[in-house]
């Protein structure tokens, strides 16, 4: 507020020489007593140190002098009512500017202060001048602060004390001071020139609403005190905070000018609660699409359900992201496993259900479960407590009938799960530092296209990123990394995992993982998992190692491209099977393992880079491609770089269809696999029968199932040196392990062939 607001405005009250009928012996309002023909007043047009003045008897206990007019009293302005007098005879009493705060219609503004410090008169003839500030706001000197409902008031002075002296006083002065309380900066508006009181009860949110109706273009101060706001206030201007607020869980802060973490870290007065009003004005204001930590730290104290953040949304389907800065877990009990036990009741036709849970009202939604036959990443996606059932992500493959399942509610940082759903929601070159606390992120139930992009998630104790329903559907996570907790620890002593998917086409892309026990599993079809470097080696010599990259679904029609395999390998299996026998459908299919580096050191001979691990029978390869990768073993040799988990079953190779294995380079693997293999075969003696052995080269141990060419290397002979050019048939799948074929002549003939033969048809 400036001069400017009150410039032809009219402040100054009449002199005493326009007539005493504008003055008033009562409050000053219409119909009240004036001082025109009162017996105890009248002009005096030659005072020897006023000139014109009012000359009045103190008869009523408290003499009321007020002005008639209204002087009007704009928001945020502050003015200033002076009065000088002086005794002439009688008692002397004392003196306070006073007033009569007005609203609209002519109501009173009642409970406001109306009467300035009072000055008592200590001698006759003896000038005093008193004075008093009148305003809107309850700033510093300000004497009488009216709210921001006053608009106008009836200015004047009273007398108090004894009764019978008469007085002199000179023409009172009203002056607009608004500019005292401006300070240095002209474009500042002041909430407390609005009403604001500041004191942590009162609620404030109609004067920050008004300070920012009437800021037009400048910035709002919320200067020291607490500030309560007990509804939603949307400021549409910049704002500085010198203060803090408060408000209920339910009300929001919109800053639209200001969106930002450190404006909102001030507001309340820390970051924590700055972030989570800050992410519930994220997702209800449509004005910004992304929140900016500003490059600050956010140290929380537990987890932050981010939905209870939000208590007006259950569900959210509008892009917003979470940018620039790093979230961290300070030390503390929240952050506490809470572990549960329960028997419950598994039966495959109802594949994703548990019935007649026991103890299920303590047991958390987004819990892990575990149990014998229970695949890994199988988490409680929804409860049902009155028909006591929990239903599950995941099927489980082996665990009909009753038993006692373990439950494990991970704590996250950041926990979205109370949304139903959630999606196009991500975060950028944010850090989430959990210091071995407590676990990162977990996902909404259900929604499409989480991302996270150039973030670092930091030493998760249990889990970087948790999907216990179809929350990942789409999920990007590109450029990311992925800081174990546990490299210290052995392989086999890892438990954490750096995130997992349940639902489809997930993208993951040119990300680091340092020593999880797994980097990522994936339950979906359709993934694509490029540029990624991912390693989980020890020091042990001969050591175990555990799965980088698992794929948990049969048909899983996933590209592996271009990634960095440290010390760690790909998992394929069935486990998320309710019936893990094959019965029906493609069996394990549509996978591509193409131009990656696969590297091992001081490993066990038995590792291998591709494992397949079926959970049942009669399961076979209906389609894969593995090309173009550099499979390498340092200090020490491998038997081979793929292989046939058979710790549940094996595969039939009978079946096999659609194998790629070609164009890889091997370096201290001991079978260089390939289909189609080329083999050469010398035949030093004459016979009808040559066997041709691959000698452990089709991929996975593989059958012989067919023969694209058989090539003669030079004469074919009989025992005489008599070349002979009829061409053999095959007999396939010969020998204990099906993968010699036979090649059967006319006759008895010795020579040199190069068969090219095929695990599959």
């Amino acid at each position: 507020m400036n001069k400017a607001i009150t410039e032809g405005v009219a402040l100054m009250p009449p002199a005493f020489v326009d007539g005493l009928d504008q003055w008033s012996s009562g409050d000053g309002t219409p119909g009240s007593d004036t001082y025109d023909g009162a017996v105890n007043a009248a002009f005096v047009p030659s005072d020897a140190d006023f000139g014109g003045c009012l000359e009045l008897q103190k008869t009523a206990s408290t003499q009321n002098l007020r002005h008639m007019g209204q002087t009007p009293l704009l928001p945020g302005c502050y003015l200033q009512v002076k009065a000088r007098i002086k005794a002439i005879s009688g008692a002397l009493p004392s003196v306070r500017i006073a007033a009569w705060a007005g609203g609209s219609g002519g109501s009173h503004i009642g409970g406001v202060v109306e009467t300035g410090p009072s000055t008592t008169l200590t001698s006759y003839g003896a000038v005093v001048e008193v004075s008093a500030i009148i305003g809107t706001g309850a700033r510093g000197g300000v004497d009488m602060a009216w709210g921001r409902n006053a608009t106008y008031g009836h200015m004047g002075l009273d007398l108090t004390g004894p009764t019978g002296g008469v007085v002199r006083i000179e023409d009172i002065e009203i002056t607009d001071i608004t500019s005292a309380y401006l300070r240095d900066m002209l474009s500042l508006v002041d909430v407390t020139d609005f009403g604001a009181v500041g004191d942590g009860v009162t609620n404030d949110a109609p004067a920050f609403e008004a300070a920012d109706d009437a800021a037009d273009g400048r910035r709002i101060l919320v200067p020291a005190g607490e500030f309560y706001l007990d509804d939603t206030v949307s400021l549409n201007h910049r704002v500085v905070f010198e203060g803090t607020v408060t408000m209920p869980t339910d009300k929001m802060l919109l800053l639209t000018k200001d969106f930002d973490l450190p404006t909102y870290a001030a507001a309340f007065g820390e970051e924590e609660m700055g972030f989570k009003k800050a992410f519930q004005a994220l997702i209800n204001n449509s004005d910004h699409e992304s929140l900016d930590l500003g490059g600050r730290k956010v140290s929380l104290s537990g987890p932050v359900d981010m939905q209870a953040a939000v208590p007006n949304k259950t569900s959210y389907s509008t892009r917003r992201i979470i940018r620039n800065g790093q979230i961290e877990a300070q030390s503390g009990v929240a952050w506490d496993t809470e572990t549960v036990t329960a028997q419950a009741t598994y039966d495959p036709n109802d594949s994703r259900t548990l019935t007649s849970v026991a103890n299920i009202a303590n047991i958390p939604v987004g819990a892990l479960v575990e149990g014998s036959g229970v695949g890994r990443e199988v988490y409680v996606k929804s409860k049902n407590t009155g028909a006591g059932e929990l239903t599950l992500n995941s099927p489980l493959y082996d665990a009909a009938g009753t038993q006692v399942f373990t439950f494990k509610d991970f704590k996250y940082m950041l926990d979205f799960s109370g949304f139903s759903s959630l999606s196009k929601f991500g975060m950028t070159e944010v850090e989430i530092q959990c210091n071995s606390h407590c676990s990162a992120i977990r996902l909404a139930p259900a929604g499409s296209v989480f991302s996270l992009d150039h973030c670092f998630i930091s030493r998760p104790k249990d889990r970087g990123i948790s999907s216990i329903g179809s929350g990942c559907q789409g999920i990007l996570i590109d450029n990311c990394q992925f800081l174990s907790a546990e490299e210290p620890d052995n392989v086999p002593d890892r438990v954490s995992v750096a995130l997992n998917v349940n639902a489809n086409d997930a993208k993951l892309r040119n990300n680091r993982a340092t020593k999880f026990r797994h980097f990522a599993i994936l339950a979906g079809e359709n993934n694509t998992v490029t540029g990624n470097h991912f390693f989980q080696g020890d020091t042990v010599t001969d050591g175990v190692r555990t799965a980088g990259l698992v794929i948990s679904s049969t048909y899983c029609s996933t590209t592996v491209s271009d990634n960095y395999v440290d010390n760690c390998f790909i998992e394929w299996t069935n486990e998320l099977d309710s019936t893990p026998d094959f019965t029906a459908g493609f069996s394990f299919s549509s996978l591509s393992i193409t131009d990656n580096v696969f590297l091992s050191g001081d490993v066990a001979p038995w590792f291998s880079y591709i494992v397949i691990k079926p959970y049942g029978s009669d399961h076979f390869l209906n389609g894969m491609s593995v090309s173009g990768n550099k499979f390498r073993s340092i200090n020490g040799s491998i038997d081979r770089a793929e292989r046939v988990d058979t710790s549940f079953s094996g595969l039939d190779f009978s079946r096999t269809k659609n194998v790629f294995f070609e164009g890889n380079t091997f370096h201290n693997v001991s079978a260089a696999v390939s289909n189609p293999l080329r083999v050469r075969h010398d035949q030093s003696s004459a016979t009808k029968t040559w066997t041709i052995d691959p000698d452990d080269g089709l991929p996975f141990g593989g059958r012989s199932r067919g023969v694209d060419s058989v090539i003669a290397l030079g004469a074919i002979r009989t025992s005489g040196g008599s070349s002979r050019y009829a061409m053999p048939y095959v007999d396939l799948e010969q020998g204990s392990n099906q993968d010699q074929i036979d090649l059967v002549w006319e006759e008895s003939v010795h020579g040199e062939v190069q068969v090219t033969m095929r695990m599959d048809k």
